[in-house]
């Protein structure tokens, strides 16, 4: 009821404008350090990165970078509803074509999609122009879906956006003129360089806490934790949750962009169950009712999944390689879910938010 009251308390009709600006900003002041904080450990990640020198490791931080802004698009909506969604990566794979439609050079287009339109096959745009555009296109597909599935609740609406995520995979997978069908789009210019990962995951950080204190979003926490009470006092649920169902898609679908443009090949399969899985995985684990939970999932699973890609390769022990069967990746990361589920339900870091220690902050 904590949010409901809350959000009852400084947003009443009769409330002055004057009385409820400072109100939003003290929530800004109290909660600005938890994205602060997580851009500065997303920050330092980067630094040892790039001294390092490694290219390999170059990239796996670059995947790292990439999987936080796909957590934190499912947290902007899932978090913050209630609502467990199974189709958020459909608009990861619509940012990602999309991208691939606006940076490809235009010469490889028309041999591969001779369907796209002619304005799109001229087209060849720089990638952070792409990552914008993919950005809105996703946005667009949430906002014409969400206005059906968002006034769905519990296992239907889940449901309803596992069906989404099965139609755009099956559009994609035999629209063979516009997207290639199953076979790989190539020729997407990769960007190897860690500084527009690093970029785009504090702007999807700072989108989502800007949604969070923002009216929308203490109105949809209210209603996800006293639907009946948030009802009551004239929050339209429906249309806070196709908010962030929006502002969660446009999210998805710049990691979509961001990802093409990581690995330079696309195909339908790339955006469907596999990473549904594990995104969701990461958040779940970190803890699906905080952004730093969203954060702190992704990073520790990635280290968990890069450690044991490593021992399947094999490491040597003197004259001796030691390596694990192939598949027990899988097995490992299904386990240790349980196991932290099991002993801590609301995942490792529950409600709770990164952030200074009160002392430390009143000095």
């Amino acid at each position: 009821m904590g949010v409901a009251a809350s959000l009852t308390n400084s947003t009443a009709a009769g409330a002055p404008a004057a009385e409820r600006k400072p109100a939003r900003f003290a929530l800004a002041r109290r909660t600005i350090l938890t994205p602060v904080l997580l851009s500065l450990l997303l920050l330092a990640i980067a630094l040892i990165t790039v001294m390092t020198g490694s290219r390999p490791f170059n990239q796996t931080v670059i995947d790292v970078f990439v999987r936080v802004i796909l957590v934190v698009g499912l947290y902007i909506f899932i978090g913050n509803s209630g609502v467990l969604s199974f189709g958020h990566i459909g608009f990861t794979c619509l940012g990602a074509y999309a991208a691939a439609w606006l940076t490809i050079n235009p010469m490889m287009k028309r041999g591969s999609l001779p369907g796209l339109p002619e304005w799109l096959l001229a087209t060849r745009l720089p990638y952070w122009q792409s990552a914008t555009l993919a950005a809105l296109f996703a946005a667009l597909a949430a906002l014409i879906f969400g206005r059906v599935l968002m006034r769905l609740s519990g296992i239907a609406a889940s449901i309803a956006t596992f069906a989404m995520l099965a139609m755009i995979n099956t559009i994609y997978s035999n629209w063979e003129s516009v997207t290639g069908a199953t076979s790989s789009v190539v020729g997407i210019p990769i960007v190897r360089v860690i500084w527009p990962y690093l970029i785009g995951a504090v702007v999807a950080i700072f989108i989502a806490w800007a949604h969070a204190i923002s009216r929308s979003g203490l109105a949809l926490r209210a209603a996800r934790d006293e639907p009946t009470a948030a009802a009551a006092s004239g929050i339209d649920i429906p249309r806070e949750r196709l908010v962030a169902f929006v502002i969660s898609g446009a999210v998805m679908g710049l990691g979509g962009a961001l990802m093409a443009h990581s690995i330079g090949v696309v195909t339908p399969d790339t955006f469907y169950l596999g990473l549904t899985f594990i995104t969701l995985s990461m958040l779940v684990v970190g803890g699906m009712g905080s952004l730093s939970g969203g954060v702190v999932g992704v990073v520790l699973l990635s280290a968990l999944i890069q450690a044991l890609r490593w021992l399947e390769a094999g490491v040597s022990l003197g004259e001796s390689t030691f390596a694990l069967p192939k598949g027990v990746q899988e097995i490992a990361l299904g386990v240790i879910m349980i196991v932290i589920l099991a002993l801590r339900p609301s995942g490792l870091m529950g409600n709770r938010e990164i952030t200074l220690p009160r002392s430390s902050r009143n000095k």
